[in-house]
């Protein structure tokens, strides 16, 4: 088994659109180990994009990041991260395949209603970064 990490972002939140997308990842067979709702401070925006920060989006998108509520989930299956990836798709909207969460919810690259972990390793990290060993079932 697998974990990954799972954002519903401050849009998809405020568009009321968290219960779609949870229901969406229970019918993909994920187990939710942990879920919260949380509103990021800049620091723990930073703190989670460090890797982007380099990047010419890294201010747009620890604003956006810590501009409403998220929920968080820690998720876990059998090739979660890969699994978690199609069914959310591109980070484009408008280049996701009908059907994903992406394509379903979100309204550009910034504005992508969801994140997901990029391989099994930042899964695990990401995980921790959000959710002590104690509050995971």
């Amino acid at each position: 088994m697998e974990i990954t990490l799972a954002i519903i972002k401050p849009d998809a939140y405020k568009n009321g659109d968290s219960g779609k997308i949870i229901d969406r990842i229970i019918s993909e067979g994920f187990s939710i180990n942990g879920m919260k709702q949380i509103h990021l401070s800049r620091k723990e925006a930073e703190g989670f994009y460090e890797v982007h920060r380099e990047r010419p989006f890294f201010d747009e998108l620890t604003s956006f990041m810590c501009s409403g509520e998220c929920i968080v989930l820690s998720l876990e299956r059998e090739n979660a991260v890969l699994k978690w990836r199609e069914v959310i798709g591109a980070t484009n909207p408008e280049e996701a395949e009908q059907g994903t969460i992406r394509a379903q919810f979100g309204t550009n690259t910034g504005s992508n209603a969801v994140h997901g972990s990029d391989s099994s390793d930042n899964g695990r990290l990401e995980s921790n970064y959000f959710f002590a060993q104690k509050d995971l079932i």
